[in-house]
């Protein structure tokens, strides 16, 4: 296993970090033997980085992993955890919150502690319900150590988020498909110029850039090294930079660990060919040509008058047509665009064909057009239960 240092902390964490959010088993009955099993086996092989969160497993993560940190594996590794700002309407369940993920866990302090999933409305929030005096605080009093956001927008919310404040990380998403989306490349290397630490989800696009790829993506890395699976490649792209500290993995198999770990023992940064990075390159126009939105999410066409968050549009509808993702891309979809505190709707449904966005596409993009059928594919009669859903399984655990 290779390590990284954090820039701030200085702590030397394994450039594979095990993600606590996708344990075998139902999403919320996991199977919390084998999760206690594949964790303990993971840190015996030189993982040292543990991520879970408030909602994970409808709130059974947390108390697996607790459970998996007893038996001496507590002082091997370090812990990440997440504020769930969407619950929080006030300071005092800040504080509530944080206890309760102390209490699931059992332990007395959280390693790495991150906002969970902001962007600039959410953020604004968070500021106004007092989160800047509840994280200092939390770590004077020690029971969070370094502080860090995970991000979910677009790179201008991203720039003002890491500006906000003395940060010890961030966590960001990030492979060879989102090099230019939400905060991207961009936003890697800014974070990184301020010495702030950087770990990144969704490297293989929730186990989409893994196993069976489409031919023409198959047929580049083949030609390229016929030896290396899809996984190597799109995990070694990522360590190549160096603002990259550790890449989270949801992994659920023995099988899954032992193939990341041998990627993540000889991947070091700045290591991979011009060859190598033309290949990557090339397998990401590839399944570029297989959209059927060729959106690049540059953000050109945004603000939309109408409220409509068009590059996050495209990009659930193109996830559903390039990787075969149905009923959680959907949900997805609906989940990240239905607004909620200062932040308004953002359907595609809400277009209304004003021209606005055609005049500054670079792409040439016929938008509205597109709109109308993520619409159709994505909202219709389903749109108001699914949300329903997606609601109940994020309020679960809410504070009464």
């Amino acid at each position: 296993m290779l390590y990284r240092e954090m820039p701030k902390t200085k702590d030397k964490l394994s450039t594979l970090g095990f993600g606590c959010m996708r344990f075998q088993g139902r999403p919320t009955n996991p199977d919390e033997k084998k999760a206690i099993e594949q964790i303990r086996y993971a840190v015996d092989k030189g993982i040292n980085y543990l991520d879970t969160g408030w909602p994970y497993h409808g709130g059974k993560s947390e108390v697996i992993l607790g459970k998996a940190l007893k038996d001496g594996y507590r002082e091997k590794v370090k812990v990440a955890d997440k504020l769930p700002q969407w619950l929080c309407r006030s300071r005092d369940d800040m504080d509530w919150y944080l206890g309760e993920q102390l209490k699931r866990l059992d332990i007395d302090k959280i390693d790495y502690y991150l906002i969970h999933a902001v962007n600039g409305a959410s953020w604004k929030k968070a500021v106004e319900n007092g989160v800047i005096d509840f994280m200092t605080e939390a770590k004077a009093a020690g029971k969070v150590v370094n502080l860090g956001f995970s991000f979910h927008g677009p790179k201008d919310d991203f720039m003002k988020i890491i500006d906000a404040y003395d940060w010890d990380f961030c966590q960001i998403q990030f492979n060879i498909l989102d090099e230019h989306f939400q905060a991207g490349i961009e936003g890697l290397n800014y974070a990184a110029s301020k010495n702030i630490g950087v770990i990144i989800m969704e490297p293989l696009r929730g186990g989409a850039l893994a196993g069976k790829q489409p031919a023409e993506v198959e047929a580049i890395y083949q030609a390229a090294n016929p030896g290396r699976t899809s996984v190597d490649w799109a995990l070694r792209w990522i360590w190549n930079h160096p603002g990259v500290v550790t890449i989270l993995s949801g992994m659920n198999t023995i099988e899954q660990i032992d193939e990341n770990i041998a990627t993540a023992s000889t991947a070091e940064m700045n290591s991979m060919s011009n060859d190598e990075l033309t290949a990557v390159r090339r397998a990401a126009d590839a399944f570029r040509t297989l959209m059927q939105v060729p959106c690049t999410a540059c953000q050109y066409c945004m603000p939309c008058p109408a409220g409509v968050d068009i590059p996050s549009a495209f990009s659930f509808y193109n996830n559903k047509y390039l990787f075969n993702a149905g009923f959680m891309n959907r949900a997805w979809y609906l989940a990240m665009n239905q607004g909620g505190g200062d932040k308004k709707p953002s359907f595609a449904s809400q277009c209304v064909d004003c021209g606005k966005c055609l005049e500054h596409c670079p792409q040439n993009i016929q938008i509205p057009t597109h709109l109308k059928q993520v619409e159709k594919e994505f909202e219709g009669w389903m749109k108001k239960p699914l949300i329903y859903l997606v609601n109940t399984a994020m309020s679960k655990g809410k504070r009464k």
